[in-house]
């Protein structure tokens, strides 16, 4: 009904709008009286093929949601619904923030891709802490992906990481440090290894002065841009390692254009979907052969099918983010992700989603 009905109309209104009217209904939806739980039995049909447990929590898919489609957290139950095995929600910065002007959002449907040049627009910590903690369950992990907000400098940048990291550790599963948005000015130098490592250890601190208070530590991962030099991409792998970091994010959007037909590929901005497909997991293969496994792999970008997938995951990722893929498969993607993983599998005498992890990477 998705790809017949509702995204053809979808469509047809300015991508932006689209997604916020696509969001209310989640949100909506998530208040309605056990709907979620009775929805999910149903999507995520794999069983114990699927699950893992990563950093002492469950996963039930491997399948999660990426940061930037619910970044203050309006629609957790729903999400969940959809069968994801977990939720990223963010980016969120320390105080609320408009983002850049409209537009700021772009389809390309030609080559199944997205431009955002959003800018860390979210309502801030004080409202996701409140989101986040007025939930009575959760089906699913939930992580906070964090920034620092436009007008703080580079070099007050680890502050603003540590107060997201104040003001929401009672409330993530894990937290996500974001250096690889290309739409805050400035914010993809911290990417350089000294001072990406210098981060990570602060955020890390910060999660251990809080341990008291909220008798959790949540594991720290960081996303990492897919445009850097191969050298680079080695030396902030190495950096985030090293500092203590528990696992790792590749990648984040792009700001490469090769390859695409639409128009609206001269928009500035990063680039998700499709056209990563390749580059994703090419680097997510880097990442765990460099790290030869030692911290879990999250990866992201271009997944749009089973295969896409099971491809990552035989590359060295223990955990799959999806975005654009939703925008154009619609929520049913989740569900087809499970059930082809689960299929692959089996078809290959892997009894788990952890017997494929890497296996092509060796």
């Amino acid at each position: 009904m998705y790809r017949s009905l509702l995204k053809p109309a979808l469509f047809r209104l300015d991508a932006e709008d689209a997604h916020h009217l696509t969001l209310g209904g989640l949100e909506a939806a998530s208040k309605v009286p056990l709907w979620p739980q009775a929805a999910r039995a149903l999507t995520v049909p794999g069983g114990e093929v699927l699950t893992q447990t990563l950093w002492g929590q469950h996963f039930a898919s491997p399948v999660g949601l990426a940061a930037g489609l619910d970044k203050n957290g309006v629609a957790v139950p729903a999400f969940g619904a959809l069968g994801f095995g977990f939720l990223e929600v963010g980016t969120v910065t320390p105080l609320p923030q408009a983002g850049n002007d409209r537009p700021r959002l772009f389809r390309l449907p030609e080559d199944e891709a997205l431009i955002n040049r959003m800018g860390f627009n979210n309502a801030g910590t004080a409202a996701l802490h409140a989101r986040l903690s007025a939930l009575r369950t959760r089906a699913v992990p939930v992580w906070v992906n964090i920034g620092k907000n436009k007008a703080t400098p580079n070099e007050d940048a680890a502050q603003d990481y540590r107060r997201c990291v104040a003001a929401l550790q009672d409330v993530a599963d894990a937290f996500v440090v974001n250096v690889s948005s290309p739409n805050t000015p400035g914010l993809r130098a911290l990417q350089a290894a000294d001072d990406l490592a210098a981060l990570v250890r602060e955020v890390l601190a910060e999660v251990e002065a809080g341990r008291v208070r909220t008798l959790s530590a949540p594991p720290v991962l960081v996303k990492l841009a897919p445009d850097l030099h191969p050298a680079d991409f080695e030396a902030s792998v190495d950096a985030v390692v090293n500092a203590g970091a528990a696992g790792l994010i590749v990648s984040n959007t792009t700001l490469a254009r090769d390859g695409l037909s639409h128009p609206a590929q001269r928009e500035p901005g990063g680039l998700s979907g499709r056209p990563l497909t390749a580059r994703a997991t090419a680097l997510v293969r880097a990442a765990f052969r460099q790290t030869r496994g030692r911290v879990p792999i999250v990866g992201v970008g271009g997944v749009f099918t089973p295969q896409d997938a099971y491809d990552k995951i035989r590359a060295g990722a223990s955990l799959i983010e999806v975005y654009s893929a939703l925008i154009y498969r619609g929520p049913g993607l989740v569900r087809e992700l499970n059930v082809g993983l689960a299929d692959l599998l089996r078809r290959d005498g892997l009894g788990t989603v952890e017997d494929a992890v890497g296996v092509d990477a060796q």
